[in-house]
C-alpha cells in the first residue's frame, strides 16, 4: 500500500473512531472537501468545524471500504459510508477522489448519486420508526 493510500484509509478510520481531531490532523491548511450535490469547503479550520460538529451532535460515521487505487498523490475509493443518528442509519455508495500531498489530505471529493442516497435514507427513516427497534 502506497503512503497515499495509508493517510486517507488512517483518515476515515479515525472519523469512524469518533477521532475527529487525529482525522483533522491529516487535512492540509487549503484542504478542500466536495461533496455531490453540496457546497465546496476550503481550509482546515472549516472543514474541521463541520466534522467536529458532526462528531459533538452524535452522527456516527463508517467507511467500507471495497477498493483503494493510489497512483503517486491521487487515490480513489470505491466504498460504503454510513451515516448513524440514534436510530437512524443510513448506507450509501460513495466513490472518493483525494490528492495527498507531504502526508496531507489536499482534496477530498466524493462522488454519490443523490438517488441513491435519498432512498437509502427513507429506508433508514422508515427502519428507524420500526417498533421495537433499537
Amino acid at each position: 500500500m502506497t503512503e497515499s493510500a495509508q493517510v486517507v484509509r488512517d483518515l476515515l478510520s479515525l472519523l469512524a473512531d469518533g477521532q475527529s481531531d487525529a482525522a483533522i490532523a491529516l487535512l492540509h491548511e487549503d484542504v478542500e472537501w466536495r461533496n455531490s450535490g453540496l457546497p465546496t469547503v476550503r481550509g482546515r479550520s472549516r472543514v474541521g468545524g463541520l466534522l467536529r460538529d458532526m462528531e459533538k451532535r452524535g452522527v456516527g460515521f463508517e467507511a467500507r471500504m471495497h477498493h483503494v487505487a493510489a497512483d503517486g498523490d491521487i487515490v480513489l475509493t470505491d466504498r460504503t459510508d454510513v451515516l448513524r443518528y440514534g436510530r437512524f442509519e443510513t448506507e450509501f455508495w460513495v466513490c472518493g477522489t483525494f490528492r495527498v500531498s507531504d502526508g496531507l489530505v489536499v482534496l477530498w471529493d466524493d462522488h454519490f448519486s443523490e438517488a441513491n442516497f435519498l432512498g437509502a435514507s427513507l429506508k433508514g427513516l422508515a427502519l428507524a420508526l420500526l417498533p421495537g427497534r433499537k
